[in-house]
């Protein structure tokens, strides 16, 4: 299947002719930047939409442009507390929606942290692997049999998997001296491996799982480090770039970067994007040249990479899936 979006193309463009009405569709991670405009998006093409937020004061405020564009059109709009940080609140989160019962049809766990101080979840894990990796692994593995045949589970992983595989024997940092980028990194491999172990796991039952790099975008991410920092990071980028024949990096804007989550969700074909990493609207080529630059990782899609990657999630969250 080819297309006509790429870099530039926007949620609205990317859904200009595709009709969500009557689908149902969960977005975590709604209370600031992509996950507000994915749930705006979806719901101004008519989806159903329940966001998930830790926080639903400041999801409430955020999203008033989601209730807006319900109001306007036939969409609809929900909210969830989801707390990826705290594995009870996870549980809770998921079994009320399995006691509500209504099935969804896309899955879009959009939800992170980046580059934090080291700290740890309510559990006991390292704050960006425990909340990015496994509050999700957990969260959509509970919700698994409410997706619908023909369903689809997007998750979100970034070009900075390019910074570090997922280390098995040291998830936590415990023997390994700890760094923001490497951390950040190891949970956004996770979450690609998520992606290819569940689609796996689940593309008999017409289930399918892809993830995506949505692209450099200006959100609260970035509330962990200073300008000097991601000024440094951006200069290692376009090197890595340059070296391997690529453009220099660029900003999206966040339209433009909650784009390929929408495309993955309801653009694209199940058997184009199932199982893969895709960025800029399409699927994305391996490269493992140094640095980072587009491309995935080969890492981040290998098969036996994954299923060793959720058993271990199985063994740190006590629950087999």
């Amino acid at each position: 299947m080819t297309n006509n979006f790429g870099f530039t193309s926007t949620t609205d463009e990317v859904l200009a002719r595709v009709d969500l009405k009557g689908k149902r569709v969960l977005v975590t991670g709604v209370s600031s930047g992509l996950g507000v405009e994915t749930a705006r998006a979806l719901v101004a093409h008519g989806a159903e939409v329940v966001g998930a937020a830790r926080n639903l004061a400041k999801a409430k405020q955020a999203t008033t442009v989601v209730r807006a564009a319900a109001a306007s059109g036939e969409g609809g709009f929900d909210l969830v507390e989801l707390d990826l940080a705290d594995l009870a609140n996870v549980r809770a989160c998921a079994q009320r929606l399995s006691d509500d019962g209504r099935p969804f049809d896309i899955v879009i766990a959009n939800a992170g942290v980046m580059a934090t101080p080291f700290g740890h979840t309510a559990d006991g894990f390292e704050m960006q692997f425990g909340t990015n990796f496994l509050g999700h692994f957990v969260f959509v593995n509970r919700i698994a049999p409410l997706l619908r045949e023909g369903g689809r589970l997007v998750m979100l992983s970034s070009g900075a998997h390019h910074i570090a595989d997922v280390d098995l024997n040291d998830p936590n940092f415990e023997h390994t001296p700890y760094d923001r980028w490497v951390a950040y990194g190891r949970s956004k491999t996770a979450d690609a491996l998520l992606a290819v172990e569940f689609d796996r796991r689940h593309r008999t039952a017409g289930v399918r799982a892809v993830a995506v790099h949505p692209g450099g975008i200006k959100t609260e991410l970035q509330r962990h480090y200073p300008q000097e920092e991601e000024e440094a990071l951006v200069a290692s980028m376009n090197a890595a770039r340059a070296a391997a024949g690529q453009p220099p990096f660029y900003y999206k804007t966040i339209p433009q970067g909650a784009a390929t989550s929408v495309w993955a969700a309801a653009a694209a074909a199940a058997d184009q994007a199932g199982g893969r990493y895709c960025e800029d609207c399409h699927v994305a080529e391996i490269d493992d040249s140094d640095g980072m630059h587009d491309g995935v990782r080969s890492y981040a899609t290998d098969p036996a990479h994954a299923k060793a990657l959720w058993a271990k999630g199985e063994e740190l969250v006590g629950e087999q899936f």
